[in-house]
């Protein structure tokens, strides 16, 4: 009796495990939009909590990068066919359905044609190359599921003017597609400029330079690329903006002009002789000009240290002429 008692107990507590878990699951609740990386949707894409039949397939996905709508009363009886008996609308009348896809768009296309051809050449970055494509789809779709979805099989550009011809394949859902690209592209080189047109005479300040790119081909030889080189210096003539500048240009600043009246300085150990003197040369700081004492009538060469002020060198036989003038 008691063993009957005991099997009867087992049974009403297996039954009440079963019932209880029964009770715990979750019913299938259907999705109002449904996003897949594969060509065919699921129970499971379709439904949360559609246990065991989640893998079973239910429709064709739309194209790559695609959307399509499926009615909700649809979805629901193909998924209670597939062993789902649960399956219901849960309200809804249309679920979207939208297929991933990797978009790659001109701007990107660019970038990737760039770094191909810089590839090329190992002088080159990507940075310095500006490209245009001339023939080429606005976008491409390509399968989300490759890690690298364009391949570049060919490549032929000539550097010199610019045109480039590549060969691509692009992996789609089915294996893959080739395309043809062609443009042109060419080195750039960042060039120093002014900003403001700057007159004769005038000296050059750090803000009045800017820079600007242009075509290497497109560059005069000699311009200048660092602004330092030629900040403080005198412009030789008009200089309009916006134009490649080289050092033809620029001169130290004149301290010295011809015919200015200057001072001539001797110095030698104990004694500094002063004159006066006629410059037959301008010079800037630093240049050795020919001068003319106003006494002696002598020319002799001197070195100008600031503006209206020369010095003469030891071994120049200058002393003589300088001699009725002594400090």
């Amino acid at each position: 009796m008691m063993k009957h008692l005991y099997k009867a107990a087992i049974g009403l507590l297996l039954t009440g495990f079963a019932s209880g878990t029964a009770l715990a699951e979750e019913p299938p609740v259907l999705r109002s939009q449904v996003m897949t990386l594969s060509e065919i949707v699921t129970v499971g894409d379709f439904y949360s909590n559609a246990g065991l039949h989640a893998s079973k397939p239910l429709f064709r996905s739309p194209d790559m990068g695609t959307s399509g709508n499926v009615a909700a009363g649809i979805v629901a009886e193909r998924a209670r066919a597939a062993g789902l008996e649960t399956a219901g609308t849960d309200g809804l009348r249309s679920v979207v359905v939208h297929r991933g896809a990797t978009k790659i768009d001109r701007d990107q296309l660019e970038s990737l044609v760039r770094n191909a051809l810089a590839g090329r050449n190992a002088a080159l970055g990507p940075d310095v190359l500006d490209v245009k494509l001339l023939q080429a789809p606005d976008r491409i779709l390509a399968d989300p599921k490759v890690a690298d979805p364009i391949r570049f099989d060919r490549v032929d550009w000539s550097e010199t003017n610019g045109h480039f011809v590549i060969q691509v394949s692009v992996a789609v859902e089915h294996g893959t597609e080739r395309l043809t690209l062609s443009g042109v592209a060419h080195e750039m080189v960042d060039v120093t400029v002014l900003a403001q047109p700057l007159r004769r005479g005038d000296l050059l300040k750090e803000e009045d330079l800017t820079s600007m790119r242009l075509m290497r081909s497109k560059v005069p030889a000699g311009a200048l690329l660092a602004p330092e080189e030629i900040v403080g210096k005198e412009a030789k003539t008009n200089i309009r903006a916006n134009t490649p500048l080289s050092h033809r240009s620029f001169q130290r600043p004149v301290l010295v002009n011809r015919g200015d009246k200057v001072t001539i300085t001797f110095n030698m150990p104990g004694v500094k002789l002063t004159s006066r003197a006629k410059a037959l040369d301008p010079g800037a700081k630093g240049d050795v000009i020919d001068v003319m004492n106003l006494q002696s009538r002598r020319i002799v060469p001197a070195t100008v240290t600031s503006r209206g002020q020369v010095r003469v060198h030891a071994t120049n036989p200058v002393v003589a002429s300088l001699n009725s003038e002594t400090n």
